[in-house]
């Protein structure tokens, strides 16, 4: 993946260091899993409740960025910028105009603007209420080392899958997919977020597909077969059997790894962002 001296986008928040110190609100544990939209909230949800009943983070310090850190900020820039110029694009050939969104980098714990405490336990997230897309740094080695996803593009990956979530939201797919929340029972529900997972997996692949039209960013194949690695590492039944041994399907809420990947290559595929209607696939029903 060639990245270096690709357009930056600016819309990127440093707050590492810069934590809340006030516990949960907004509703408690539930409300705040439906306003948060996490990349990992699927995979071990009884270690994630766990964690999310402790107290959240306290003031920190001054926080002394390492040079990885501050190469990972420029490779997120720089991705987050090519999905503006891919989705303006898209946006404009559909005949209205892409509001961007921001990425706010942060470690341990974060109040958000819309959703409460975030917390590096849900791993990458998207508060549809403020509109952004959080992401702490260390997230980038647990991919590799914990998850197995290798390669540059697999972080990409992972913020092209927030950007989708902030296209649903642009798009009133994530409005109407919590409104059926109060309709429903979990397990019902459960099936409504593995298709707006999928989607969003989806709208990464089509921002695969046209970066190279759009930005400065240039992929190979293989940097594709990294997205759908980094897709498949991140699925429901391999992150319970990590964790767990065994799988339970009706408790999935992101979708099989096997899943994950196909849409993403679906995604990348054709192109095509009409072609992504994973809510009237007939196989997630």
């Amino acid at each position: 993946m060639k990245w270096q001296g690709g357009r930056r986008s600016g819309n990127i928040e440093d707050k590492r260091g810069m934590s809340g110190g006030q516990k949960l609100t907004l509703g408690g544990i539930g409300g705040v899993i439906v306003l948060i939209i996490g990349f990992l909230l699927g995979g071990d949800p009884e270690q994630l409740l766990n964690q999310m009943q402790q107290t959240a983070p306290t003031e920190q310090g001054e926080y002394r960025s390492t040079p990885e850190e501050d190469r990972l900020i420029d490779f997120a820039d720089i991705v987050l910028g090519s999905t503006e110029d891919v989705w303006k694009n898209i946006f404009a050939t559909n005949g209205s105009e892409y509001p961007v969104t921001k990425l706010t980098v942060y470690n341990g714990a974060i109040e958000t603007a819309g959703c409460g405490v975030g917390q590096s336990a849900f791993g990458p997230f998207y508060c549809p209420g403020d509109q952004k897309i959080y992401l702490d740094l260390s997230f980038n080695e647990e991919l590799s080392k914990k998850f197995g996803a290798k390669g540059e593009f697999a972080l990409a990956y992972v913020i092209a899958h927030e950007v989708g979530h902030h296209i649903q939201n642009v798009l009133g797919v994530l409005q109407q997919t919590n409104a059926m929340r109060a309709k429903m029972s979990e397990r019902e529900y459960n099936k409504v977020s593995v298709m707006t997972e999928l989607q969003a997996d989806f709208y990464a692949g089509v921002w695969a597909h046209h970066v190279k039209n759009y930005s400065d960013i240039e992929l190979t194949y293989d940097d594709i077969v990294d997205g759908m690695r980094a897709a498949a590492a991140v699925g429901d039944d391999h992150l319970q059997e990590q964790a767990h041994g065994h799988s339970n399907p009706e408790s999935f809420t992101h979708g099989t790894s096997e899943q994950r990947a196909y849409w993403f290559k679906k995604g990348y595929d054709t192109g095509d962002i009409n072609a992504g209607n994973t809510f009237s696939d007939p196989s997630l029903q």
